[in-house]
């Protein structure tokens, strides 16, 4: 694999630093399919080889029910890393845009997303999920919970859920997306196409386009942002 060694190196320290990873654990890796889930399959599957502490993977698909929504290929590239492909059948599609016709589905639809993949983990025997949210997906989440909640915070790099036992981990979140698209494209892997009208056009896409924007005035916005929320401890972070 072409570029995953910068990869790796993210990963590996978020994982450390935030102790991810035990011996032992079984992980359910989320996989959507886009290339965040693909980039943090194939990063995790690459630690096994050499990381100090043993763990297990599985990787688990939640099929929302659009149609075209075509998983052969993620299956295929379970196959050749022998790992063990789980597609989820749901009727999230139908619940968000068919029954509730939600005006602004994303929030609806990860709660939905999120309760069958916990359901599928517990069933499995997966002590751990790993979501595939990069470093600029922290950052994003940071100013669209400050700006349209009222919020200070971001994702956690590690929770635990009481109710279900499971461990929340962020493996990519010192991943710049700009590398994630460009191991993807260097290794040309296929990816799921957008399927979900609501891709381009949600709020998050409104931060993304005004960080882009505010980094041709202010170079360093993004490690300014990302320093503020370690500084601040906000969401779990620490400097350490």
């Amino acid at each position: 694999m072409q570029n995953i060694q910068k990869i790796l190196g993210h990963m590996r320290k978020a994982i450390e630093e935030f102790n991810m990873i035990n011996n032992n654990d079984k992980i359910a890796v989320a996989v959507s399919g886009g290339k965040d889930s693909i980039t943090m399959l194939m990063g995790l599957h690459s630690l096994q080889r050499f990381f100090p502490k043993n763990f297990e993977i599985i990787a688990v698909t939640i099929n929302p029910g659009f149609d075209f929504f075509d998983t052969s290929f993620i299956q295929n590239y379970c196959n050749e890393l022998n790992i063990k492909y789980i597609e989820e059948k749901s009727h999230i599609k139908e619940i968000v845009f068919d029954i509730r016709k939600e005006k602004n589905p994303c929030s609806l639809c990860a709660n939905l997303r999120r309760g069958i993949l916990n359901s599928v983990a517990i069933r499995e025997d997966c002590n751990k999920i790993a979501l595939g949210h990069n470093e600029d997906d922290v950052l994003e989440t940071f100013i669209m919970n400050l700006f349209y909640a009222g919020n200070i915070g971001t994702f956690s790099p590690i929770s635990y859920m009481d109710r279900s036992k499971i461990t929340l981990i962020r493996p990519l979140i010192y991943t710049p997306e700009k590398e994630i698209k460009s191991f993807i494209k260097k290794n040309n892997l296929m990816l799921m196409p957008k399927l979900c009208p609501m891709d381009g056009f949600s709020n998050r896409e409104n931060i993304k386009n005004l960080i882009k924007n505010m980094e041709i005035d202010i170079p360093h916005v993004k490690s300014n942002l990302y320093g503020a929320i370690k500084r601040g401890n906000i969401s779990g972070w620490k400097i350490k």
